[in-house]
């Protein structure tokens, strides 16, 4: 099944769920339902693709998730039919959605939750990121738009995945000092070689981060270096003069700032860090592979020489040039 543009990377992220002990098939039904209900129409092929994505994970969630999305998609008017009928709704008036009477679609009993054990929370807590997951992740929060943003982060914070280390308190304070010095002087450049290092990212993605016209990027390289509130919105003012003169742009991503949790940057942290070495294998892993056939199929065979050392007689001369 192919990726559905309403949330790209899907397939990829499904892979995580498929993990021995790990299970963010709740949260991936969540962030669906919540991207699908920010719309207010969608197109046939949308629709589509949402009841397809959506009914593989309903069956599969446990029973608090079921009930939140079905709460979410109670009073949405434009819940396709499909998935009405799986989670037991029915529309009584146009424009509007409730829930069935046990009387007329009664919910079949289902077992409990198993409760995971101590063991497997663990586990889940620092489940690392594959490369490849890592990129999906990071590409499809730079695709995303405003509000898909905003709700990505937000789910962030209760993955199981696992979340970057904290940038220790002395090198973070100095880099919060260094790039309010660059945003004042305007230096784009700067600040983003002071984020690359003080986060340890690459130049191409301190750039992606510092340049993205939306701001939530940046918002979350602010956060994972625990920056001030204000120190932010300073920045915020002075770094880009296009952007900062704008009122709704700044207050905008100063709420968000003040929302985003600590955990969900540091996933995101994460996820641009793995980013990288996912490209860097797609990069050489061909190259690096042929070049060890080509040297073994281009290495000139060595030849013995014709006489072996120690094979000749030794002849030994005197000294007055007789031959003994």
């Amino acid at each position: 099944m192919t990726a559905a543009p309403l949330f790209p990377g899907f397939d990829g992220l499904m892979s995580l769920s498929r993990r021995e002990g790990v299970d963010i098939r709740p949260t991936l039904l969540r962030v669906l339902t919540d991207l699908y209900v920010q719309a207010s129409a969608h197109s046939a092929d949308e629709e589509r693709q949402f009841v397809e994505l959506t009914s593989r994970l309903i069956d599969q969630v446990d029973d608090a998730t079921r009930a939140a999305v079905r709460a979410r998609l109670a009073i949405y008017p434009a819940t396709p039919l499909e998935i009405m009928n799986k989670l037991g709704l029915r529309r009584a008036h146009p424009g509007q959605t409730v829930p069935l009477a046990p009387s007329i679609a009664p919910t079949p009993p289902e077992a409990a939750p198993r409760v995971p054990t101590e063991a497997e929370l663990r586990m889940a807590s620092s489940l690392a990121m594959r490369p490849n997951d890592a990129a999906e992740i990071s590409d499809m929060f730079f695709a995303a738009n405003a509000s898909e943003r905003a709700q990505i982060l937000h789910n962030l914070n209760e993955t199981p995945l696992k979340a970057s280390a904290r940038i220790p308190a002395a090198r973070a304070k100095r880099a919060i000092e260094t790039l309010e010095m660059a945003a004042f002087a305007v230096d784009a450049d700067s600040f983003a070689l002071e984020i690359g290092e003080a986060l340890i990212l690459p130049a191409r993605i301190a750039t992606q981060v510092v340049n993205d016209p939306g701001g939530e990027p940046l918002a979350c390289a602010a956060r994972a270096l625990d920056m001030p509130s204000a120190a932010f919105q300073r920045i915020l003012m002075f770094l880009n003069p296009e952007s900062g003169i704008s009122v709704h742009h700044v207050y905008r991503l100063s709420r968000l700032y003040d929302r985003l949790t600590e955990r969900s940057a540091l996933v995101m942290l994460a996820a641009w860090r793995g980013s990288t070495m996912a490209v860097t294998r797609a990069k050489y892993r061909a190259a690096l592979y042929d070049d060890e056939r080509n040297r073994a199929r281009s290495a000139p065979s060595q030849t013995r020489p014709a006489t072996q050392p120690g094979s000749a007689p030794i002849v030994r001369t005197g000294t007055d040039g007789s031959k003994r």
